[in-house]
């Protein structure tokens, strides 16, 4: 079942359930979703790849909007935001560990031949598609980092 599908069909049951919260969040990613269907220049089908990209930036902003309330001292909207990021990660495939990161990192460097940071670029293209979706961007350029210095 395609990720859209499932997020319609899960939709429907918090619709039924009468769960507020889920059916808000869930709306805002079919929202999301559909306008990139709808883009200009899109294609009428969106990958998966690109419905997991979608969803991690979606994540992002919920995670970044949780920091802000706390920094501000605005604790009810801080867990509205955590909640609508952990609803939203239930559709984003498991992170992978760190054990596993170090080594899918390692052998990218060892397939570019990457020697130091100044082929960090070639490491990370490779990196940030093969782990899309697996890992944040932030914690690859990371391990890219520690790996070649």
């Amino acid at each position: 079942m395609s990720l859209q599908k499932k997020i319609e069909t899960d939709l429907k049951q918090a619709l039924k359930n009468k769960d507020k919260e889920r059916l808000e969040v869930l709306r805002s990613v079919k929202t999301a979703l559909s306008i990139a269907k709808t883009a200009k220049g899109a294609s009428k089908e969106i990958s998966e790849e690109e419905e997991i990209k979608i969803l991690q930036k979606l994540l992002k902003q919920r995670k970044e909007s949780a920091e802000i309330y706390d920094q501000q001292n605005r604790q009810e909207l801080a867990e509205k935001e955590k909640m609508e990021a952990e609803t939203i990660q239930e559709y984003l495939p498991k992170p992978i560990s760190d054990e596993e990161l170090t080594e899918i990192i390692k052998d990218i460097i060892n397939e570019t031949g990457a020697k130091t940071m100044a082929d960090m670029g070639k490491v990370m293209e490779v990196a940030s598609r093969q782990l899309a979706g697996k890992a944040e961007g932030k914690l690859i350029a990371a391990k890219v980092k520690e790996l070649l210095s």
